[in-house]
Order: C-alpha cells, then structure tokens, then sequence
C-alpha cells in the first residue's frame, strides 16, 4: 500500500477504501435485503423471489432458474432534484447500463439450475450518490441475494446454496495525476481516467470497465488501477464474510 501521504479531500490515502458498511432487513417485506454504505454512498438492495420463470425460458425450455436486476437512483439522491424515468416519459440509458452490470455480476457466482423455477430480482435504490453507486450496488446486491437464498435453503424449497461465490466491486482511477481507489463523486467527475472492477471472492474478474475522460492511459496505469482495486476487494470480500457470518451463524 502507498505511503505516500494523504492528498485526498477526504484525508484518505490514495490506496484507502472509504468507510464501508451494511445493514440487514432494511427493507422487511423483501426476501433478503441490505443497505450498503460506500463513505456518503448509500443504497438500499433488496432481493426477492419469486415463483416462476420468465417465459421465454419456458418457450426454450431452459432448466433452472433465473436472476434479473433493476437499478434506480432515486430524486433526492443528488444534489440537483434527478427526474423519475416515468416523468421523462423513456428509460434512462445510464441506469439501464447498471442494472445490466448488476445482472451479470451477480450470473457469474450463482448457479441457476440450483436455484429450481424460481426467478430471483435484485433492486437497487440509490438514496444517497457520492460517486460510486454502480460498485455499492453490486457489492450489496450479492449479501441481499445470498440473505434470501439462505431463506429458501431453510424452507426446503431448494437443497442447497446456489451461490457457488461471493461478488463485490470497486472504482478506481487516476486523479491529478494519482492512481486512486474508490473515487468519491469529486474525484470521479474530474479524473483523467475512471475504471469499475468486478471480482469475486475468489479472486477472478467478472468484468473491467475502464475510460480515459479526454485523456488516455498507459498500460503501466492500467495495472497501478489493477492492482488497488484488487487489493480493495480483498478487504470488501473479507467485510461481506463477516458480515454474513454474523447474520446466517448469530456470531
């Protein structure tokens, strides 16, 4: 980890997660549910079950199950009022884009004929943005699935976890000059480079999204993002862990 000292805004070091943390039922009516808590980025993730599958896996006779997302940031999220899809009349791009990544992140860990015909949703609702609400919605969404998953284990719906790993996802970039892990809003909207990594537990990439913003990177800088956002997730996997540890065993 760098020693070099803080010149951050927030006082963090350059290679320093913000302060992370999750709290469970936050939403009681959904099957598993965690507000997760990236610095002043808060978003509530909420998994819910439903019996069924979509048609068109009925029409193409796939085996199993299936996982969708839905991603929104709601009005009073930002510091100016940010519209509701439905009031601008088409969907938003951006948010379709998330919720997309949220999806697929979620795919790579889970096996879907273990989860049976059932379909397993995951929403995210950003209450607060503060720069990274695309990796806080992947890293949640996993503990709200893995919440309600445990649920269906303990009713004997289905016999096992179909969650074979745990997913999590960080930012990184290069700021005046410096690579930074996990950007806050006034890093983000001014770095020469911005990158989201998603990995499992495991260690293995799910997806690398990465963009010069009027600027280009050199390979030197993508490895320097590389090996932050690497060793951030670490640290992300091991909070996840315990805090699944306390929620499913009491301890």
């Amino acid at each position: 980890m760098s020693t070099t000292p803080a010149t951050r805004l927030d006082g963090r070091q350059p290679a320093q997660l913000r302060p992370i943390t999750f709290e469970a039922g936050i939403a009681p009516h959904a099957t598993g549910s965690v507000l997760v808590a990236f610095g002043l980025t808060r978003v509530i993730c909420a998994a819910t079950i439903e019996n069924g599958v979509p048609a068109w896996m009925k029409q193409q006779r796939v085996p199993g199950g299936w996982l969708t997302a839905e991603y929104s940031m709601l009005p009073y999220s930002t510091h100016d009022r940010k519209p509701r899809e439905i009031a601008k009349g088409k969907p938003d791009g951006r948010n379709i884009e998330i919720q997309r990544l949220i999806g697929r992140s979620l795919r790579a860990v889970i096996d879907l004929q273990k989860l049976g015909q059932n379909t397993l949703w995951i929403d995210c609702d950003v209450l607060q943005a503060d720069g990274g609400t695309r990796t806080a919605s992947i890293t949640g969404a996993y503990l709200a699935a893995r919440l309600a998953v445990q649920k269906l284990i303990d009713a004997k719906k289905i016999p096992e976890n179909p969650l074979a790993d745990s997913v999590a996802a960080v930012s990184a970039g290069v700021f005046n000059g410096q690579t930074l892990l996990d950007l806050n809003y006034l890093e983000d909207k001014d770095a020469e480079v911005d990158a989201n990594i998603v990995m499992t537990g495991r260690g293995q990439f799910v997806e690398v999204q990465g963009s010069g913003e009027e600027a280009t990177f050199s390979g030197e800088q993508l490895q320097a993002m590389l090996g932050v956002a690497q060793a951030g997730l670490r640290e992300i996997a091991a909070l996840q862990s315990a805090f699944l540890t306390q929620q499913l065993l009491g301890k």
